[in-house]
């Protein structure tokens, strides 16, 4: 249970990763080719960054992987208490990209420059607390989480879901995912190339 359980949690870290490299390539585009924004593909992302992150990855994490973990050491605190404050941030991050993608959309004169900064910000926010979780957070879940803890975990994360979050979180998202990479030129999916 244990590697299905990490499996499960590198695999929408993946993911995740995917959509905002496609974001910043989008937004590179834009600067450097002067390529139109295409607003419903950019509208997308945001949702599925914000949606995905918010009401069904970063929730389980708190609920199953930190807490399991901080019932069987205090070696994870420190970490613990840094991925929760990043958790509460993220979503004040999400709010500024949807207000500048707003401010883009309007024709804003400094709406690409705000738009790029703030993909840029969140990035910058992202990546580390991917490499955190992944580095050194889980490493310590493999070295004192029991067998029965790995196995909430990946029925938390697994096809069925937490009760709580039910099943359907997981097909939507799937569903979105699979959308944005349909809508999205290439290199970031197989949609229509845009030049």
């Amino acid at each position: 249970m244990q590697n299905e359980a990490i499996d499960i949690i590198l695999d929408e870290h993946r993911s995740l990763a995917a959509v905002l490299h496609g974001l910043r390539h989008l937004v590179r585009e834009m600067r450097e080719r002067n390529k139109a924004p295409d607003f419903r593909l950019l509208g997308a992302m945001l949702y599925y960054l914000d949606a995905f992150s918010e009401k069904l990855h970063n929730p389980k994490e708190s609920t199953y992987l930190f807490t399991l973990l901080r019932k069987r050491t205090r070696e994870a605190d420190d970490v613990i208490d840094l991925l929760e404050k990043q958790h509460a941030e993220s979503s004040q991050l999400g709010r500024d990209l949807e207000h500048a993608l707003a401010r883009l959309e309007a024709g804003m004169p400094d709406g690409l420059a705000q738009f790029s900064d703030a993909v840029d910000k969140l990035m910058e926010e992202a990546w580390p607390h991917m490499a955190t979780e992944e580095k050194v957070l889980i490493p310590l879940a493999r070295k004192h989480l029991l067998p029965a803890d790995w196995a909430e975990i990946a029925r938390a994360f697994g096809e069925n879901g937490d009760p709580r979050f039910g099943a359907e979180p997981d097909h939507e998202f799937r569903d979105l995912f699979s959308r944005i990479v349909n809508l999205a030129p290439p290199p970031i999916g197989v949609g229509p190339d845009l030049r």
